[in-house]
């Protein structure tokens, strides 16, 4: 380490396994269940939701568009207070309050209910997926990073699966108590999360300066490292209005919001439409929801392989640009290609793996060229929260009426992935900028 006053009898091999067992399994959970709890309406749809709520096609997409106003204005006021009352209170605060408000979702009997509960449900989840990137890049250096960003992504992925083996279970549900299927979606996965949250207060940990399941001489190790990869973490600056617009102003900031757009609008296009997709080729609702789940496997896997070769040659961007490749490849397949669905489904899983490796690379790489708890709590709110602007996108991007070839989605994605990635190369030349300016003993920009 670079500072003598550090006990460097701590193994840091054990430290960083007590870090990631105490660390990813919880983030893992609490953004799971977000995920869940967001796109189960997705699931819900297909159990005749609208039919029930008397919904035509354009208010059901209202319902899934009005959860991106509230969740993109709430995304960086969300870190601030993070910051303030630590990680372990505002992630289990959040998480009963959305899981409260998925359960009343099962109760709406009309449009005005539902638009009502996905609204007040995006203030509740707006810190959640931000707040975890956050607090992860305070607590690991830039070599560990990737594969810790990329499982953790992942996670949406399992939700994914997950969320269609779930809603395949309780499908089978419809009647009970007089409830319709979907209602028991809401309310089971819902109360699911609210008694998880209990667990998450105790589980969350919060930054390495307080972290009580640290002893004191692995706290001194767990930040000198990371002044050592990174740079002062300067825990105990106020992050003020001023201070935030300086971190937007910064011209690698803009760019990285563009390049989470594209990837954005497709990986929630994925989440929200992927059992309806499936459908259109000719499954019922329940072997759709088996056939949803391959393609987040695959995601999964192929995103953790090109986390481990990232993290190993210390390289993002020229994985980024692969992981874009994999993805435009799928969805211009999808868009040219109407007549075999066997190719479309293989079409379908490449879109889904491309798309979702590409988020935590391009993720991680923003985030941890940033240095301190001001810019990486500002940094990491805007460039989600600006990406999630496409989300709005997505929501009306697969109307029914386009079914089955869905030719608005599919093009959309296209051209924005094409945006994303160009950006994405801007990014890679101003980092090669910002590398000449810097001298000899100044940290560098990862490439």
């Amino acid at each position: 380490m670079g500072d003598s006053s550090v006990d460097l009898s701590v193994d840091e091999k054990k430290l960083l396994l007590k870090m990631d067992l105490r660390i990813l399994p919880t983030l893992c959970i609490v953004y799971l269940m977000a995920f869940i709890d967001r796109v189960n309406i997705g699931n819900a749809q297909l159990f005749s939701l609208s039919k029930d709520l008397h919904l035509d096609t354009n208010q059901y997409n209202i319902a899934l568009a009005v959860f991106f106003v509230s969740y993109i204005a709430f995304e960086i006021p969300a870190n601030i207070i993070m910051k303030r009352v630590k990680p372990h209170l505002f992630m289990s605060a959040s998480m009963f309050a959305f899981g409260l408000l998925v359960m009343v979702q099962g109760f709406v009997q009309n449009f005005g209910g539902l638009v009502t509960t996905r609204f007040l449900m995006g203030f509740a989840e707006a810190g959640i997926f931000p707040g975890c990137f956050y607090l992860m890049s305070m607590w690991y250096k830039r070599e560990e990073s990737q594969r810790r960003f990329s499982f953790f992504v992942c996670g949406a992925t399992f939700a994914g699966a997950f969320g269609g083996l779930l809603a395949t279970g309780i499908g089978h549900m419809n009647g009970i108590r007089g409830y319709n299927a979907w209602r028991w979606i809401f309310i089971l996965e819902g109360l699911a999360t609210c008694i998880l949250s209990i667990v998450a207060f105790f589980a969350v940990t919060d930054f390495p300066e307080n972290a009580s399941w640290l002893t004191e001489t692995e706290r001194i190790f767990a930040v000198q490292r990371l002044v050592d990869d990174q740079g002062t973490s300067n825990i105990e600056q106020r992050i003020s209005l001023s201070s935030v617009v300086q971190s937007l102003t910064d011209p690698k900031t803009l760019t990285a919001g563009l390049m989470y757009f594209g990837p954005t609008m497709s990986g929630y296009s994925l989440a929200y439409f992927i059992p309806t997709i499936v459908s259109s080729y000719g499954y019922t609702p329940i072997q759709s929801q088996l056939h949803s789940v391959p393609p987040w496997a695959a995601a999964f896997g192929f995103a953790m392989v090109i986390a481990y070769l990232s993290d190993k040659t210390q390289k993002r961007f020229g994985f980024l640009l692969f992981s874009f490749l994999i993805a435009l490849t799928g969805v211009i397949t999808l868009f040219t290609l109407h007549h075999n669905k066997y190719a479309q489904y293989a079409a379908l899983c490449l879109y889904t793996m491309g798309v979702f490796t590409a988020v935590p690379l391009l993720i991680c790489w923003y985030i941890m060229n940033l240095e301190g708890h001001k810019d990486r709590a500002v940094g990491s709110a805007w460039q989600i929260g600006f990406g999630n602007m496409a989300g709005l996108i997505s929501t009306f991007a697969f109307p029914a009426k386009d079914k089955p070839t869905y030719r608005l989605g599919y093009s959309l994605g296209i051209g924005l992935l094409s945006m994303s990635l160009a950006a994405s190369i801007l990014y890679y030349f101003l980092c090669r900028m910002e590398n000449r300016k810097r001298g000899p003993g100044e940290k560098k920009l990862t490439l």
